[in-house]
C-alpha cells in the first residue's frame, strides 16, 4: 500500500508538468503568432503611407466663401495624398446650396477634390438630382471658383414630363442655367387642354 501512494504524485506531478509545459506551448505559439500578424499589419500601412499623407473613415467637410455655404461633402472613405494636392473618396455625396436655399444633391462611387483649388471630379454611377431633375453621367467636374458643374461625356436627364440625352453638359450653379452640347435628343410630355 506504501508503494501505491508514492507512484500516485509522481504521475500528479508528471501530469501537473505536462499540462504547464503544453500550456506554455500554446501562449508562445499564440504571441508568435500575433507578433507575425502585427508585423504585417504595420508593413500594410507602411505600403499605405507612402501613397497617402492620411486615410481616414466617414468624412464630412463643408466649404464656404464669405461665411456662405456653398458645398458639403461626405463620404464612406477619404484618402489625402499631400504631394498632389488631393483627397480621394470613396463614395461621396455632395451638397450643393443655391442661391434661392434650393439645393442640389450629387452621388458616385469615386471623388477627388483638389485640396488648393476645391475642385472636384467625380466618377462612376454619377446622380446629381434636384427636387424636380434627376441627371446620370459617369464623369462629371465641379469648378468652385465658377460654381459651374460639367461633363464631357454623354449625360442623360429625367424630370416628370421630359427625357433629354446630350454628349455634353455645363450647369451654372449661380445662374441655374444649363447647357447641352453635342447629340440632343429629347421627349418632352406636355398636357395641353383644349
Amino acid at each position: 500500500m506504501l508503494f501505491s501512494i508514492n507512484k500516485e504524485p509522481k504521475r500528479l506531478k508528471l501530469f501537473l508538468v505536462a499540462i504547464i509545459v503544453i500550456t506554455l506551448g500554446i501562449i508562445a505559439a499564440v504571441f508568435i503568432g500575433y507578433r507575425h500578424i502585427l508585423n504585417q499589419e504595420v508593413d500594410l500601412l507602411a505600403a499605405a503611407a507612402t501613397k497617402s499623407d492620411i486615410a481616414m473613415g466617414k468624412f464630412h467637410h463643408t466649404a464656404t466663401r464669405n461665411g456662405i455655404k456653398e458645398w458639403m461633402i461626405d463620404a464612406r472613405t477619404v484618402r489625402v495624398v499631400s504631394a498632389q494636392n488631393q483627397a480621394v473618396f470613396q463614395d461621396p455625396a455632395v451638397t450643393f446650396f443655391l442661391k434661392d436655399n434650393t439645393k442640389v444633391y450629387l452621388t458616385a462611387n469615386h471623388g477627388i477634390l483638389n485640396t488648393d483649388s476645391n475642385d472636384i471630379e467625380v466618377s462612376g454611377n454619377v446622380v446629381v438630382k434636384n427636387e424636380n431633375y434627376r441627371l446620370k453621367t459617369e464623369i462629371l467636374n465641379y469648378l468652385h471658383k465658377k460654381r459651374i458643374l460639367f461633363s464631357k461625356v454623354p449625360v442623360e436627364i429625367v424630370s416628370a414630363s421630359s427625357q433629354l440625352t446630350a454628349d455634353s453638359m455645363t450647369h451654372d450653379l449661380n445662374l441655374n442655367e444649363t447647357v447641352f452640347k453635342g447629340h440632343i435628343k429629347g421627349v418632352f410630355v406636355e398636357n395641353i387642354m383644349l
